[in-house]
């Protein structure tokens, strides 16, 4: 007599089927710079203030690559380690002393991929309660998945450290990024007069999220200052890339109100413009709640926050539209890598 097919496709019966139920598919980093590999390991269980995910998709972002690559001093995953920061899914149980969430509740977050914590890259998740927030119901699973990393390095920068107010002229470096384009939507949420600096080949990214697209190739900071704020300097300037554009934020910001954030201010930078213009710098290290377990409600609180604006509609992340699965996920990394993705890559789970 023929076998029964189980779930997972296999010939083995429905015998089998049941007994892998206590299994879940995962990518397993074995190896910094090698291929994730795919294999079952056993289904997590909840402990207290924990939730079990049903992932839906994982956010792939630049920090993931660099932790797959060993590459991240400030983010190392302990090997063997699931990577995936962002995630979007339904929960499937909820552990002791967790009552924001219930079975059947779509959620979404910055749950792991990080100093030991697994992450996204597999079929199911244990995550802290603390760090999901309900998925904005006008949104996708993808679309979701998208917005984690980026929306709270963004509102970290821009809310906690600048504290922007409507009115105020804010300029945005590198405004289609990751964490670029949900800063822009971000600052014009709240009111505020947006510049982003850009290539022009994406000036229609920047202009269809509210900004005024700043060609930083072309035009000099000192120029771009006087044209846009008379020379006085943005109230907020907001450092998504680093380096000499760390250096050229310090040169555009407004003297004494004017303030300076940056989500990679790690190298090293005169302060003297800085100073001589009586402004103020902030670091911001998302990673800090996930990493050392202090602030992860917040993270939830800024995700609600997320939600709340893109039911609104104000709020709509780039994904790229190719598809991948946790079978295809080494080509996705390849896009992602290769700069040619037009939004970010999300990988359906």
């Amino acid at each position: 007599m023929s076998s029964i097919k189980c779930l997972r496709g296999c010939s083995e019966g429905r015998d089998h089927c049941l007994r892998r139920t206590d299994q879940l598919r995962a990518l397993i980093l074995e190896q910094f710079g090698s291929p994730l590999r795919l294999t079952e390991i056993p289904k997590p269980v909840t402990g207290p203030g924990q939730v079990l995910v049903r992932v839906g998709a994982s956010g792939v972002n630049p920090l993931d690559l660099k932790i797959k690559a060993g590459a991240a001093g400030h983010a190392k995953a302990v090997l063997p380690a699931i990577l995936g920061l962002d995630l979007a899914g339904t929960v499937e149980a909820a552990g002791a002393g967790v009552t924001a969430f219930r079975e059947g509740d779509e959620v979404y977050g910055l749950t792991g991929g990080v100093g030991g914590v697994p992450g996204s890259l597999a079929e199911y998740a244990v995550v802290d309660a603390d760090l999901l927030a309900r998925k904005p119901s006008r949104l996708s699973m993808r679309e979701a998945a998208a917005i984690p990393l980026g929306f709270i390095t963004a509102w970290e920068g821009l809310v906690d450290r600048a504290r922007i107010q409507g009115g105020e002229q804010v300029l945005i470096h590198a405004g289609a990024g990751g964490v670029g384009h949900m800063a822009v939507q971000l600052a014009c949420a709240y009111g505020a007069d947006v510049y982003a600096t850009v290539s022009p080949g994406k000036n229609a990214i920047v202009e269809g999220y509210g900004a005024s697209p700043i060609d930083y190739r072309a035009e000099a900071v000192a120029a771009y200052v006087d044209r846009c704020t008379g020379g006085r300097g943005f109230d907020v300037v907001y450092d998504t890339v680093g380096g000499a554009t760390l250096d050229a934020s310090f040169v555009a910001v407004k003297s004494y109100t004017g303030r300076v954030v940056s989500c990679l201010g790690w190298g090293t930078h005169s302060l003297a413009p800085l100073s001589f213009r009586a402004a103020t710098y902030s670091g911001v290290f998302t990673l800090m709640p996930l990493l050392t377990g202090k602030g992860r409600a917040h993270h939830g609180e800024i995700l609600q926050e997320a939600a709340r604006l893109a039911d609104a509609g104000k709020l709509t992340p780039l994904v790229d539209a190719t598809e991948f699965s946790l079978e295809s996920v080494e080509a996705a990394h390849q896009l992602a890598e290769s700069g040619h993705a037009r939004g970010k890559v999300v990988i359906s789970i």
